[in-house]
């Protein structure tokens, strides 16, 4: 079976609706798709009635924005309920922050000549979410950039004009909120982060502990050879295998739904796990009942 546990609709920074993204997965083979955008479930109802049918297997997930040593990490919640209040609560907060940044990067982008981004870049976002996707969408439609990966390059990123540090959920927050919602935390796309060997070796010790159980091996964001190495730690770890796209939407025709190879050899597939279909560990719930989450 052709499984994609990682991609994005219109609800967060992608670009077909959830139902068009169910139906371009289901065109494309893939049999398992989740549908993880980014601090945000209020695709998933859509997603689902289209997944059902469609005849494939639609995986309710999340993409939860984390700051862990003043790095911006992402992690994946795979199988949660998207209507628990603790999730919810928590990825509310995350949105507000999110709508003070989007104001905060239109304001740095104004002092070096770029008018109205903000406006702009709502334009463009058709869920609440505005992101810096959408802010490279616009600074491409005024000619900033020939496409969204220069952009991002010259005004988005660390040390640019538009770059705004994130202030996002701690690592013990973010994998707390999934699993008292039911799912399998995963860390998201591991090579793309700007991480040595040792600091991601503490990361994922730090993600261990906090109960974070799987690692996303193969992304449409890694090499061949990334692969191999996320593999390596995933067995050396025990973290379980996840696979996924990170599909944004037809405009990146180097990542598409369901181009995935498999996982490499000695890793166990999250979806193969005893987790996979597990409910909420009555003791976490507990714990995350405690003011000191909510």
């Amino acid at each position: 079976m052709i499984h994609d546990l990682h991609s994005h609709s219109l609800a967060s920074d992608g670009t077909l609706s959830p139902r068009d993204l169910v139906a371009r997965a289901a065109a494309a083979g893939v049999q398992v798709l989740a549908l993880t955008d980014h601090d945000e479930t209020a695709g998933i109802a859509e997603a689902e009635q289209a997944a059902a049918e469609l005849g494939i297997r639609l995986v309710s997930g999340v993409e939860v924005s984390v700051t862990w040593e003043r790095m911006t990490i992402h992690v994946v919640g795979l199988n949660i309920d998207p209507e628990h209040p603790v999730l919810n609560a928590g990825l509310e907060r995350l949105r507000v922050y999110r709508d003070w940044r989007a104001e905060e990067i239109g304001r740095r982008l104004a002092k070096h000549g770029v008018r109205d981004a903000h406006a702009g870049a709502r334009a463009f976002a058709r869920g609440r979410i505005v992101s810096r996707t959408h802010f490279a969408h616009y600074l491409v439609s005024q000619g900033f950039g020939r496409d969204t990966r220069a952009v991002f390059q010259h005004f988005l990123r660390r040390n640019k004009p538009g770059h705004v540090p994130g202030e996002w959920a701690g690592l013990e927050e973010a994998v707390g909120w999934i699993r008292v919602a039911g799912g399998i935390a995963v860390v998201a796309h591991p090579a793309r982060y700007d991480l040595s060997a040792t600091k991601l070796r503490r990361l994922l010790a730090e993600f261990m502990a906090c109960g974070g159980e799987a690692l996303e091996v193969v992304s449409g964001s890694h090499s061949r050879d990334d692969n191999e190495t996320m593999a390596a730690h995933a067995r050396r770890t025990g973290l379980l295998a996840s696979a996924g796209s990170d599909f944004h939407g037809p405009e990146n025709p180097w990542v598409e739904l369901g181009r995935l190879p498999e996982l490499p050899v000695g890793c166990l597939p999250v979806w193969e796990s005893e987790a996979w279909t597990r409910c909420p560990p009555s003791a976490a719930e507990a714990v995350l009942r405690t003011p000191a989450y909510l």
